[in-house]
């Protein structure tokens, strides 16, 4: 039998905490975005990606001062390497309505090869898309996490019926918005453009944070038959203590692995990567703590007040 002198977490206390660190990321992402504004990728807004290949070494800013000879709208630059080390490329960027014709492209083509003689610069690739084609893929993915998100409200309602139901569906969910939320701003803060790679990174955080937090409920649900006699509170304080270890070496390894990637991304300066592996090593920590200690004590105050609700009819 559980001894309340052997509970050792206090979620309430931690869950304070922890309300305070995820409002000091908001505000920063706020901060963050009203200084740098949110970089949104073509797919999601329209504009034109053009990458050239190269040999040899060029620097930064020659190739910046090149490209503004032929383009007079705002755009940006971006460098990277093959993971072979085969391939070295520049990619030119111009979000929005903004776009290249071909007979523009051609020129900056020309105007490159004229510039840099001896570094056979070449078109590697080229995509438009116009603002209305991005407008509906935008919309797409919203639906596709709005779907899921859905779809978690219900699984967890249902399997945790016992247990308060679709009050565990929607503290998950809050959870799982804030875990959003970090990704979002970490995007901001590290100046990421959020592309299909950022959507990729909310699907498989939702499954991920949703796996931590019904492990947390299900431990809940087995200590209520086995601890009858605990308050909500003791009841979700042993549970969290029960899982702790465990979701703390989970979250750490999965961080690392992808951390790998975040080496290599900035090794090679693969963008591509480092869209998707900044914000998911954020996003997995995030999912640690916010399970835990956000929805869990939110299922405990909301439980707590149904309680005292019954108990005054």
């Amino acid at each position: 039998m559980a001894k309340i002198k052997d509970i050792k977490i206090n979620s309430k206390k931690i869950f304070k905490i922890s309300l305070i660190v995820y409002a000091a990321i908001l505000i920063a992402g706020i901060v963050f975005g009203l200084i740098f504004g949110v970089s949104l990728d073509i797919n999601f807004k329209g504009g034109t990606r053009i990458t050239y290949a190269f040999e040899g070494d060029i620097k930064d800013e020659d190739f910046n001062a090149a490209v503004g000879e032929v383009i007079k709208s705002k755009y940006t630059v971006s460098r990277n390497t093959s993971i072979a080390g085969d391939t070295d490329t520049f990619t030119i960027s111009l979000v929005g309505k903004k776009s290249l014709s071909a007979k523009n492209q051609e020129e900056l083509t020309e105007k490159l090869n004229e510039k840099f003689k001896d570094n056979k610069i070449e078109l590697y690739d080229s995509n438009s898309v116009s603002p209305t084609v991005a407008g509906t893929f935008f919309l797409k993915s919203l639906v596709a996490v709005l779907i899921a998100a859905a779809l978690v409200v219900l699984y967890v309602g249902i399997r945790f019926k016992k247990i308060g139901g679709i009050t565990a569906a929607l503290t998950a969910l809050c959870a799982l918005v804030l875990d959003l939320m970090v990704t979002f701003v970490v995007c901001i803060i590290f100046k990421l453009q959020i592309d299909s790679n950022y959507i990729a990174v909310v699907l498989t955080i939702l499954g991920y944070s949703l796996n931590d937090t019904i492990v947390c409920y299900d431990r809940v649900r087995e200590n209520k038959k086995l601890y009858p006699d605990l308050s909500i509170e003791q009841n979700m304080n042993l549970s969290i203590q029960g899982i702790l270890t465990r979701n703390i070496v989970t979250s750490v390894t999965t961080s690392l692995a992808v951390l790998t990637i975040v080496v290599v991304s900035e090794l090679y300066g693969l963008s591509s990567l480092r869209t998707f592996a900044i914000p998911m090593t954020f996003g997995l920590l995030s999912g640690c703590v916010s399970s835990l200690f956000i929805a869990g004590p939110l299922w405990v105050v909301w439980r707590e007040n149904r309680e005292k609700k019954k108990a005054k009819v």
